[in-house]
């Protein structure tokens, strides 16, 4: 599937709503290695993906292949418990086909999180980092979400990017891990393809326009849900060192990625809970 049109987010938006009783108000999306904060949803309704027409599955480990809806701090979410990325073989408007599902069941709000590679040196892996502005690679080189007609139903045609990343929540997000004790870094979010990692080369590039982290997702999401006037808050699991001058025989693998993804998820889940009780 290549282009997706209204009549296929109606279609799976539509099957979501008879498989649950729930109205979300609060989409979240989970990255590498993030699966286990939908476990703390209370009351789940759980729609493996295989059930929702045209809904893409993943096929990256550590990833999950269901909808978690549920209540969480008092608001009603629906957990994107894995997601789809370009580099696994879909489109563009394929991979951000949940976001325009969450939209259509009337969601405003958006928090995705994602697993990244700290490029700026003052990150260390195990840290969070507030996503303040993205870097679309893949936007810039034609790989648009939005590429093709528009859909006037979904958002206008130039939707504006001057502030994808809602500043009253980032402000929220800061006040949270300020009250829990926890480093909350900030910073830009640079959108690469994947699925190899970067070369030194390419980190170098990375940091010299201003990347602070890097990762193969988010970033499609991130158009997609303003394209339809959601506000959206980004968060970063630093899961590894990104660094443009590696030692030799310095390696970075996905078993590492997923694993200090586990170490962050106790301050992961306070900060997005904090969020919840304060929007």
């Amino acid at each position: 599937m290549n282009e997706i049109t209204a009549t296929h987010v109606a279609a799976a938006g539509t099957a979501v709503r008879q498989l649950s009783p729930y109205q979300p108000t609060v989409g979240l999306v989970l990255g590498s290695g993030l699966n286990a904060l939908a476990d703390s949803i209370q009351n789940p309704h759980i729609i493996p993906y295989e059930q929702i027409p045209h809904w893409p599955a993943s096929t990256v480990p550590g990833h999950g292949g269901r909808l978690v809806i549920g209540q969480l701090e008092g608001q009603t979410v629906l957990v994107q418990q894995g997601r789809a990325h370009f580099y696994e073989g879909y489109s563009m408007s394929h991979i951000t086909l949940p976001v325009r599902v969450m939209r259509f069941l009337g969601i405003q709000t958006l928090i995705v999180t994602n697993a990244a590679g700290g490029i700026n040196a003052a990150f260390q892996p195990g840290e969070l980092m507030l996503i303040t502005d993205h870097i679309n690679f893949l936007g810039i080189a034609g790989h648009n979400p939005l590429r093709g007609p528009n859909e006037d139903s979904f958002g206008p045609r130039f939707p504006d990017m001057t502030r994808p990343y809602d500043l009253h929540l980032r402000q929220i997000a800061l006040e949270v891990a300020q009250a829990r004790g926890f480093t909350l870094q900030q910073g830009v979010y640079g959108y690469v393809a994947g699925p190899s990692f970067e070369t030194p080369a390419e980190l170098r590039f990375l940091r010299a326009v201003g990347a602070d982290a890097v990762g193969m997702s988010t970033v499609p999401e991130v158009v997609v849900a303003r394209h339809g006037g959601m506000r959206v808050v980004g968060i970063s699991s630093i899961t590894n060192k990104a660094d443009p001058d590696p030692q030799p025989g310095t390696t970075v693998t996905h078993d590492e990625v997923l694993e200090t993804g586990k170490q962050i998820v106790p301050n992961l889940m306070a900060l997005i809970r904090g969020i919840l009780l304060r929007i």
